[in-house]
């Protein structure tokens, strides 16, 4: 019997799966721990390292030191980027890794304000800038180490692998955060429960690392290093694609870190605090919708590939948009059906951008300064963008009792994303099938 060799599955093709794999298992990890830090803020930290604050004065100041690691992240961003430049994704990525592990493991750790004062607070700041530089490494490198082994016409499936990593992430956080919780008593899981999560951080990552150490180099990097293309200063070459595209691209991905931060970590506080859902029903619709994020991944980068993702990115930020306007009046009815849904919406919506925004980054740079520019995109939008979103969202709710600038806040930062998006891909047309195209040559083909 004849076999045609093309449809076995060549060391080519496991390589590829096995880097996809890698990549996903990887970024759920690192996920996890910094999702777990937002559901800890979100519930418990007021009350273990801000004790002397009222409720929402103290969740304010957790949600300050949430907001840290994404100000951290930039730097890890930049750092990671520059040597994941100059010697490989691979080196970068394992060490971002065993850095988010030690940071988390570490909280775990932290004696809380009553036994040790000023630096309770002082020690969790230090390991959330450890977690966001670790993440700052992970969120570019993880995307480009797929996307990079990508066969043709599959860029945005593969670089979709990682962003499934976040959902991914928030499900497993959630899901151990429950289950502590759930064979604890309320009191146990308050004093020293919340721990066990941080702790089995340390064996989550060393599982990851083991998967990650097995995976090839890029293969776009590979062929840098053998021409000789290494740049001595990527960020700075990578500026030379000019502030317009820059810019823009920017604006067109900041909205989903925002609106995600928004219904992931945001509403733990507000649904329990102000409205009075149990906590566990507002983890597990949080979760719900994590679940679907995770499925519908796949879908959309698959749709992607197939017809472009310039028309599905566009109408993906028009449809967040109205559903933030729906979202707080739909949770406000403290109806636990409309709730859900209103959970549930986000969790279809969210992924059609959020999937792939990473490849459409990477398609900012050339391949030899593509780390260190695609870092510093992502990682200013997860500033201005998730970083930022609990905090604004808390002060404006205290600052007027109501969930309406909250909205107004969401709806605002959407709308300049929708915006900046149209404005894009105006300037240089999207075009997700085939190998990178310099400008000009994408645009007379799109």
């Amino acid at each position: 019997m004849n076999e045609n060799p093309e449809h076995r599955p060549g060391p080519a093709e496991a390589a590829r799966s096995r880097v996809a794999m890698a990549t996903l298992a990887g970024t759920t990890l690192e996920w996890y721990d910094f999702f777990l830090y937002g559901t800890a803020a979100a519930l418990i930290f007021n009350k273990q390292f801000f004790p002397s604050l009222s409720p929402s004065v103290g969740t304010l100041a957790a949600f300050s030191t949430f907001a840290v690691g994404f100000i951290a992240r930039p730097l890890g961003g930049l750092v990671f980027g520059h040597f994941g430049d100059r010697i490989g994704r691979k080196a970068t990525l394992v060490v971002s890794l065993v850095m988010m592990g030690v940071g988390s493991t570490l909280i775990g750790l932290i004696p809380n304000y009553d036994s040790i004062g000023f630096w309770a607070p002082v020690l969790l700041v230090a390991m959330r800038i450890v977690q966001g530089i670790g993440l700052g490494g992970e969120g570019a490198g993880a995307t480009l180490m797929s996307m990079e082994h990508a066969p043709e016409g599959k860029k945005n499936l593969y670089a979709g692998f990682p962003q499934m990593g976040t959902p991914a992430g928030l499900v497993l956080a959630n899901a151990i955060f429950l289950t502590t919780n759930a064979v604890l008593s309320d009191a146990a899981f308050e004093s020293w429960g919340w721990r066990i999560p941080f702790l089995l951080s340390f064996v989550l990552v060393a599982i990851g690392l083991v998967i990650r150490l097995r995976v090839t180099e890029s293969p776009s990097f590979a062929g840098i290093l053998e021409k000789g293309d290494v740049v001595r200063f990527p960020l700075k070459e990578s500026l030379k694609v000019g502030f317009p595209r820059l810019s823009l691209t920017l604006l067109a991905v900041v909205a989903n870190s925002a609106v995600a931060y928004a219904f992931m970590v945001f509403t733990l506080s507000y649904g329990t605090q102000h409205l009075g859902y149990d906590k566990q029903f507002l983890v597990l619709s949080v979760t719900a919708a994590a679940v679907l994020w995770f499925a519908t991944i796949p879908v959309w980068t698959t749709v992607a590939d197939r017809y472009g993702r310039r028309t599905m990115f566009i109408a993906g930020s028009a449809a967040i948009l109205l559903w933030c306007i729906a979202f707080f009046p739909l949770l406000n009815t403290e109806n636990s059906v409309l709730a859900v849904i209103a959970f549930l919406g986000m969790g279809l919506i969210i992924p059609v951008t959020h999937c792939v925004q990473g490849s459409i980054i990477a398609d900012t740079f050339p391949a030899r300064v593509r780390y260190s520019g695609s870092s510093l995109i992502l990682q200013t939008a997860a500033i201005l963008g998730g970083g930022l979103a609990p905090m604004i969202s808390t002060a404006l709710l205290n600052a007027t009792g109501s969930s309406v600038g909250v909205t107004w806040y969401l709806v605002v930062i959407c709308s300049i994303s929708l915006a900046g998006a149209i404005a894009l891909f105006r300037l240089v047309p999207s075009s997700s099938r085939g190998p990178e195209l310099p400008a000009v040559q994408e645009r007379a083909r799109v």
